[in-house]
């Protein structure tokens, strides 16, 4: 059971942990960073900073930097996965993947993602960057290779099938930046957040600035669930057909969480204990931890409710400035 929680926040990393239901903070560090990602793995923990990946190997209490080779420093997500022998997966700002298969020591660039950046025009409405990558997910297949899907701000949708060392459009995602256009069985290409489901590595669900979006054949075709805005859902690991979403009806314009048990053909509001629509904020992230799902949203704060009957409640309010949150031992 992960006990502990790791905040990445735009004033350094903190530390918390679980007591009788309660979080409590416990720690905090890299004060100077603005922090936004971060991911824990077999002891290892990795936050991602606007220069740079730090790493801890003794629940947060000391971090050593961790950027060797690492030529776009400005990180925008990270995972990683021991399920078939370590790797960790660095998304960037501007678009690109780095790969790690030794505990992070050292990165190596996954050419072919940021020569398809180049040739497709990705890019951001909100920097003269060229587009991000902003979130990962992955499958793993016992002793094989793991396959991985990467969120692609505005580009689309990348896969590996080999541990994140070689990448490629998904056949639903043609990595045309061009937003206003006919999609057809194509993903909206301003994608925010990607998941796999762990009952199928066909089944993946992805929030975008269009919609949220899900394939049943690995990211040949996509249909489009809910028209929005949007970036991030959770579906829950037992049960494809439920997911909970925080749809807007723009960038942070009326946020609020909705739930669907039938795979997104209907959605009733799950917004209990909350005061919605939001009018300037919305969902950034969910993470679940064993029976309870955590929200950041995009003011800063963190909500929390148990999964058995939804009643959110504002948690560890001290704590500004929250990106992203990761558990672990």
């Amino acid at each position: 059971m992960a006990d502990r929680l790791y905040i990445a926040t735009t004033n350094g990393v903190f530390i918390a942990r679980r007591e009788n239901q309660a979080w409590h903070r416990i720690g905090g560090s890299l004060r100077a960073h603005v922090v936004t990602s971060v991911a824990t793995c077999e002891g290892c923990i990795l936050v991602g900073t606007q220069d740079g990946i730090w790493r801890s190997v003794d629940q947060g209490q000391n971090w050593k930097e961790a950027s060797t080779h690492l030529s776009n420093r400005h990180i925008r997500w990270l995972a990683c996965s021991s399920a078939n022998g370590t790797f960790a997966l660095a998304g960037t700002e501007p678009a690109a993947i780095f790969v790690s298969h030794d505990n992070a020591d050292t990165w190596t660039a996954c050419p072919e993602v940021e020569n398809l950046r180049d040739q497709s025009g990705w890019f951001l409405p909100y920097s003269s960057e060229a587009g991000c990558v902003r979130g990962f997910d992955i499958f793993g297949f016992g002793a094989e290779l793991a396959r991985v899907f990467a969120a692609v701000e505005v580009g689309g949708v990348l896969i590996s099938n080999n541990s994140g060392n070689n990448w490629q459009l998904v056949e639903g995602s043609d990595g045309n930046p061009k937003m206003n256009r006919s999609l057809g069985k194509l993903i909206h290409p301003d994608v925010h957040s990607i998941s796999v489901h762990p009952s199928s590595p066909d089944l993946v669900t992805a929030a975008t600035g269009g919609g949220l979006y899900r394939s049943t054949d690995c990211g040949r075709t996509w249909n489009c669930l809910y028209p929005c805005y949007c970036r991030a859902a959770w579906v829950d690991p037992n049960d494809p057909d439920h997911i909970i979403f925080g749809p807007a009806d723009g960038v942070s314009k009326n946020g609020r969480i909705e739930a669907s048990h039938d795979g997104g053909q209907t959605w009733t509001s799950a917004s209990n204990g909350l005061d919605l629509p939001w009018p300037q904020h919305m969902v950034e992230r969910f993470c679940q931890s064993n029976d309870a799902l955590l929200t950041v949203l995009s003011n800063g704060e963190l909500w929390s409710t148990k999964l058995e009957a939804i009643e959110w409640h504002h948690i560890l309010p001290d704590i500004k400035g929250i990106t992203a949150i990761a558990t672990g031992n």
